[in-house]
């Protein structure tokens, strides 16, 4: 789950943002079913493709392959409307590509519109993903909680991000049966570890999520409040939000100074 939500001085185009994304993670092509070309498995494939009566492809392909399950699109997508419900949402749109892959995003697709049908209090639609994208930037207002396979969700969560005024923003969690594990939605940043001048607002949101995971309700909204405040002021704020601001790195601060200003504010 990755939430794009405006901030305060964040620099973003838009003001206004408020949108979850739900993403499935653990099938489609970042299964990481894969075979080189070359692979004895590519010509097994293309002859299997070639019986079936399909399209053949180049016999220097390399493959992938994208599987798309009903349990694991009903989990998702059940989700997602349990959320909606439960944070007072108001719609759920699917996410797709069932124009063009009507097998696994039909499945997708199909398997939304059954969950849909048993929450009538919610509203749902659904998306073809390249018309999302260029919906999201004419006017986010119009999503509130997206749910997508993992490309798309992947693609479209870093696209929200920027509609907040870039990945440093953006939190996100990844909710298991068993656990939960709670991480900026950009993951780690190796490039620039250690330099002091990562923006840790999207990590220290991420902690304020997983507060919420535990109840700890009241300690997540005081992070979020004080993280809000320390954007609003402006002083204490990361050279990509500052670049955002004025188009300039001047007067910026490091990472261990923002997280200081947060905490005051905290105080």
């Amino acid at each position: 789950m990755r939430p794009c939500l405006s901030q305060p001085g964040d620099g973003s185009r838009f003001r206004d943002v408020d949108l979850v994304i739900v993403r499935e993670n653990t099938e489609d092509l970042y299964a990481g079913i894969e075979f080189d070309e070359g692979a004895a498995e590519v010509e097994e494939l293309s002859q299997l493709v070639e019986r079936s009566g399909q399209k053949t492809f180049a016999a220097d392909s390399a493959i992938s392959i994208k599987p798309i399950s009903i349990a694991k699109s009903r989990r998702i997508v059940e989700y997602a409307f349990e959320y909606a419900r439960r944070c007072g949402r108001k719609k759920v749109t699917a996410v797709h590509k069932a124009n063009i892959m009507k097998a696994t995003d039909g499945l997708f697709l199909r398997v939304a519109r059954e969950v849909a049908a048993n929450y009538p209090d919610i509203e749902f639609n659904d998306k073809i993903v390249d018309a999302t994208c260029m919906g999201l930037v004419q006017n986010p207002n119009d999503f509130d909680v997206l749910v997508l396979p993992n490309l798309y969700g992947d693609i479209v969560s870093d696209l929200c991000a920027g509609l907040v005024g870039g990945l440093g923003m953006a939190p996100g969690s990844n909710i298991g049966a068993d656990c939960a594990i709670f991480e900026a939605t950009h993951g780690s940043a190796p490039d620039i570890a250690g330099q002091d001048i990562a923006n840790p607002t999207a990590e220290i949101l991420s902690a304020a999520m997983m507060l919420d995971h535990l109840g700890e309700n009241d300690a997540a909204n005081r992070i979020r409040a004080a993280v809000s405040a320390t954007l609003d002021e402006g002083e204490q704020v990361t050279g990509d939000v500052r670049r955002a601001q004025t188009g300039s790195v001047e007067g910026a601060v490091g990472t261990q100074a923002f997280a200081d200003a947060v905490i005051a504010h905290l105080a």
